[in-house]
């Protein structure tokens, strides 16, 4: 092995490929990244970010090329292998246990033991050490579960710090914060930074990249395009680079081009979630977006969840195409009203991860796939290759687990599902969480596209520039109240019109 070269990068890839049978996911990677800094990642869904990150956390084999970490070449064909090597990996979906402790998180396969018993009076030592290093303040008997998203990420990064990690890898981290804890994540990164740790930071937020980090790589179609400080990147150029052309306006305003039919297909009246939303009001007709807006905590996602019978304390008055209909209590309940949800969580609430791209789309109806009583592959997979084309979706990745494709794509196959099965009213939460700004766009205009085939659609963003690109209407929640009801044909929509109503500085009912 190689002495360690104090001169030498922190990470050195020196043609470093992967391709999982006839796709190439990375053409071969020359990259270098200096200790001791911020080295952010960018690219769309499938650009190799992702897969490069994977490399080096030791979770996806390299198919070729050379790993040098300080110097010294490595093999780092599993995550054990990778913290050998001083490289942990912080992802979006945590791995906390929820039922233990704060301090027994921190220690999770690396606990202190003297004669075979647990020291746990010396984790708790050094759990107050490590968080008074990061200024953090956690309490040590907590059950993760009950802390916040946030204090579950810090635990990882004590984690990742107790395990000696120099290179700490982020994937999406700010994906599932509130903007204070957003703030508090990335206080704990420059922290990190000055201590002399190498952080490497994927994001699709091209606004905290530039915030955050000190380096940026742009991946685009597998390879790595260019590498330059961040001084030297404005977004505009970081959005060419990913896309090879210049994107416009993504949050251009799409107006309807139809008018909506005058009967409403979905009324509620006085929806209520215990704890969560107090009678609620409104209705949406056929070929209309409907925004929900607010601020995280309003209620918005109780409310999408109580429509689609996933709250079952939820009660109310529903009628669907002027009907008046019994409240759903179940998610199948819902589904034969012809309301369908398209939740926040993908991966563990509508995906299933081990069937393929085709077998998701079709999942609500394998009967129109199927002949003489089995399901016939050919006409699956034609179906979802139709379904999901809308959304620029690569039909030859139709026949792989979705578990092993990027978030983008995943989203992509999901409401490739509804396209598939139209159903009445389909209610979308956080339709772009954690997706590129190309493939942002293109869901966008498909969700407009809905709308023009006479599907009701209801929206919840907290990406407020969303709304106001797709809404005809949006009703505005506040501490679980509908508090206004902007019309789009009234007055113009605007973030700053959104908010104020939120905070309760406008209102704009029209009934």
């Amino acid at each position: 092995m190689n002495a360690v070269d104090a001169n030498a990068p922190a990470i050195r890839l020196i043609d470093v490929r992967k391709s999982f049978g006839a796709i190439d996911a990375l053409k071969p990677v020359k990259l270098d990244i200096v200790g001791g800094q911020i080295h952010a990642f960018v690219g769309q869904n499938g650009a190799g970010k992702s897969t490069t990150l994977g490399i080096l956390a030791g979770r996806i084999p390299a198919s070729g090329g050379e790993i040098q970490i300080a110097g010294t070449t490595v093999e780092l064909g599993d995550p054990r292998r990778a913290r050998a090597a001083g490289v942990v990996a912080i992802y979006q979906e945590l791995t906390i246990v929820p039922a233990l402790s704060a301090v027994a998180n921190v220690f999770l396969g690396q606990p202190y033991s003297r004669g075979g018993l647990l020291s746990e009076a010396a984790m708790r030592r050094r759990f107050f050490e490590l968080t008074a290093r990061l200024g953090v303040s956690i309490p040590a008997d907590a059950e993760a579960r009950n802390l916040s998203v946030a204090d579950q990420q810090t635990l990882e990064i004590l984690r990742a710090i107790q395990a000696d990690a120099r290179i700490i890898l982020f994937d999406e981290p700010t994906t599932s914060l509130a903007p204070p804890e957003r703030e508090a994540l990335f206080r704990v990164m420059r922290d990190l930074r000055a201590e002399g740790h190498t952080l490497i930071y994927v994001s699709h937020n091209l606004d905290e990249v530039l915030d955050i980090s000190d380096a940026v790589t742009v991946f685009r179609n597998g390879r790595l395009i260019e590498t330059r400080e961040k001084s030297s990147w404005t977004k505009s150029q970081l959005v060419t680079a990913m896309l090879g052309e210049d994107m416009g306006d993504v949050y251009q305003r799409r107006p309807a081009l139809r008018v909506p039919g005058a009967v409403p297909v979905l009324s509620v009246r006085d929806c209520v979630v215990p704890g969560a939303i107090e009678q609620i009001s409104f209705e949406v007709r056929p070929g209309e977006v409907l925004g929900i807006g607010g601020l995280v905590g309003s209620g918005r996602t109780s409310l999408l969840r109580a429509l689609a019978g996933l709250e079952p304390r939820s009660k109310g008055s529903m009628e669907i195409d002027g009907r008046l209909v019994s409240w759903p209590r179940t998610p199948r309940a819902a589904r034969r009203l012809g309301l369908a949800l398209v939740p926040e969580d993908r991966k563990h609430q509508g995906l299933v991860l081990g069937l393929s791209g085709s077998e998701n789309v079709t999942l609500p109806n394998f009967g129109a796939v199927t002949r003489f009583g089995l399901i016939d592959n050919g006409k699956m997979n034609e179906r979802s290759a139709v379904a999901t084309r809308i959304f620029g979706f690569d039909s030859r990745r139709l026949g792989v687990p979705v578990g092993t494709l990027s978030g983008g794509n995943q989203q992509k196959v999901l409401l490739g599902r509804w396209a598939f099965e139209k159903p009445k009213v389909l209610m979308v939460d956080e339709p772009t969480r954690g997706i590129d700004v190309g493939a942002k766009a293109e869901i966008l205009d498909a969700l407009r596209g809905f709308a023009e085939q006479g599907l009701a659609v209801i929206i919840v963003s907290s990406e407020l520039e969303e709304i106001c690109a797709l809404a005809d209407r949006v009703v505005v929640l506040s501490e679980g109240r509908l508090v206004d009801h902007i019309d789009a044909k009234r007055v113009d929509l605007s973030v700053h019109l959104v908010l104020n109503s939120a905070f309760g500085v406008e209102r704009h009912q029209h009934d």
